[in-house]
Order: structure tokens, then C-alpha cells, then sequence
């Protein structure tokens, strides 16, 4: 059992407690590698923001549970080495099971993300309600899952959305004991959102009634990459292929920043943006093998769009 205290790091309750009273949301970024985390920390100590940086179950698989510990330990060096001690989450997006979030709980993490939406009510409960037993213990935060999101992200695929009910938040958060709830009020994983043409429009109306039923209980959107398309671009531009690629409009996260809305996820984005540089680089350098030339430019790439995101649209730069 390690505990992420011993790693520098800190659970969501009281960072989620300032956004809440100050009418920002904290940024949620994913990772999978080394130069996504640098990324991730030195963009957010630059504009001074405290951070979440998850993972998923594909992506805990991917760095390894060891390296990903020490990873997030280096992480909060990192931060300090740069000048700021900013507060840093290390959360699991999407745990599918008791198991997966008791391992994750067990080797340092500090929040924990237990994705019921796709069982009945009464099973989503019970699941919920069990990891929260067991991580409250080790004051770990969890957060659950109202409402199912359309989309594909890792191993999460659902082909519609289903919105939260209004009223099932109350019953849900007495029950379990959730620190936090995700909620379905339009956004979606993944980089194919919306359709062209289409009116993106959020269900403002369904998040003002959920914060009437449980007030002041922080609130999670899940699926809220802009998909910038200035990445997009260099990506089909440079032999890529997303075609029709859409995502929610800033002005729209910035909105829900100011409500209840306590946390925000963006991992569509930094792929792009990644994946818009890597391409880029290789395009126009094609003796280049070097990986360092053409990750470390993604790296630089990625840190501006944090930068962008935490001081435009999640308001929590100068929070930390």
C-alpha cells in the first residue's frame, strides 16, 4: 500500500471546494507518456493553475503501474523544480471495476474514477458505493457517473448519449458518498462530436436542475475537448485523415466553468495537438528518426494548448 501523500500529491476535495467558490473549473488532462506529463506540468505551473492529471485503464497498461507511480511523484518534483507548488491530482478516468480502482488506490493514486453509467441504477449504486467505502478510508476521492456519453475514448464506446436525470443526482450522492459527479448534458469522448452543420448547443437546462437537487456539490463534464481545428487542419494537411472532426465550443466550457461544474476533462486535444506537430515535423523533415525532435516539438505544442485552456476557457490560471 503506498499513499499518495508520500508522493507529494493531493485528492480533489478541497482544490474542487476553491473552483466551486471562486467560479472556475480545475483542468483534468489525460496522459500516456513521459512528454505528455512534462507537458502537462510545466503549461500549468506556468500559468500557476493546480491540475488533475489522470489516466485510464488503457493508459495505466501502457506507461506501467510502477513507472506511472514514480511518474507522478517525479511530477510534483517537476513542479517544484520549476518554481511552483502547485497542487496535483492523480486520478484513474473511467475505472471499470472494484478492482481496477482498489489497484490504483493501492499504489499511490489519489482520486479515483469508479464509470457505472452503463449499469441499471441499483448496480451502479452498489459498485459506486463500494469503492467509495474502501477509498474513503485512505482519503481518496471519488468521483462517480450519472448518464451515459456517446463516443469512443480507450476502452470506453458508446454509440448515444443518455442525459442525466435531475432527478436520480440526489438519491445517487446520498447513497454512495461520491466526492464528485460526472454528468451527461451533451458533450461526448472522443474527436467526432458534433456534425457539421450542426447547433451545439450544451443541456444548460438539465445542469441548472441537477444544482438545484444537490447545491454546491462539484460537478464533472466529461468529452470537453474544443477539438481545435487549426490541429486538424495540420493533421489532413500533413497525410492524416480526420474528416468532419468537431468538438464543444470554448465559450460553452467556459460557461459551465462558472457553475457547478468543478472539473473539466481535455484529452482529445492534447492528441491533436500532439499528433498535428509529429506530423508536421516528419512531413517536412523525412530523414528525421530522431524522436526527440519530433516529440518534443508535440511537447512545446501541447504546452501552449494548456496554457490557452487553463487561462481562456477553465479560468483556473493564478488559482494555485
Amino acid at each position: 500500500m503506498i499513499s499518495y501523500k508520500d508522493l507529494g500529491l493531493v485528492n480533489s476535495k478541497e482544490i474542487f471546494k476553491k473552483a466551486f467558490e471562486g467560479q472556475y473549473a480545475i483542468p483534468a488532462y489525460n496522459f500516456n507518456n513521459l512528454e505528455q506529463m512534462q507537458a502537462i506540468v510545466k503549461a500549468c505551473v506556468e500559468s500557476s493553475s493546480p491540475v488533475i492529471m489522470q489516466v485510464s485503464k488503457g493508459a495505466r497498461n501502457y506507461a506501467n503501474e510502477t513507472l506511472l507511480r514514480y511518474m507522478a511523484q517525479g511530477a510534483v518534483e517537476y513542479a517544484k523544480e520549476l518554481g511552483k507548488n502547485i497542487p496535483i491530482v492523480l486520478h484513474l478516468d473511467h475505472g471499470d471495476s472494484f478492482e481496477t480502482a482498489k489497484s490504483c488506490i493501492d499504489s499511490g493514486f489519489s482520486s479515483v474514477m469508479i464509470d457505472g453509467s452503463h449499469l441499471p441504477y441499483e448496480e451502479n449504486v452498489a459498485l459506486t458505493k463500494k469503492v467509495v467505502e474502501y477509498a474513503h478510508k485512505y482519503d481518496v476521492t471519488v468521483e462517480g457517473e450519472l448518464g451515459v456519453l456517446a463516443g469512443i475514448e480507450d476502452e470506453i464506446s458508446h454509440e448515444k448519449s443518455n442525459y442525466t436525470r435531475p432527478e436520480e443526482v440526489e438519491d445517487f450522492v446520498k447513497k454512495t458518498g461520491v466526492d464528485s459527479l460526472a454528468i451527461s448534458i451533451g458533450t461526448s469522448h472522443g474527436a467526432f462530436k458534433f456534425k457539421p452543420g450542426e447547433d451545439i448547443q450544451l443541456r444548460f437546462d438539465i445542469l441548472e436542475e441537477i444544482e438545484k437537487k444537490i447545491p454546491g456539490f462539484p460537478i464533472v463534464l466529461h468529452g470537453a475537448s474544443s477539438v481545435v481545428q487549426e490541429y486538424v487542419k495540420i493533421i489532413n494537411d500533413n497525410g492524416g485523415e480526420l474528416k468532419d472532426a468537431l468538438g464543444v465550443p470554448e465559450e460553452q466550457l467556459r460557461k459551465a466553468a462558472k457553475s457547478a461544474v468543478c472539473k473539466i476533462n481535455i484529452d482529445s486535444d492534447g492528441r491533436l495537438a500532439m499528433t498535428a506537430m509529429v506530423r508536421k515535423v516528419l512531413t517536412e523533415n523525412k530523414g528525421e528518426f530522431d524522436p526527440r525532435k519530433y516529440l518534443g516539438k508535440g511537447r512545446d505544442e501541447l504546452v501552449k494548448l494548456i496554457k490557452h485552456k487553463n487561462e481562456h476557457v477553465l479560468g483556473s490560471a493564478n488559482r494555485a
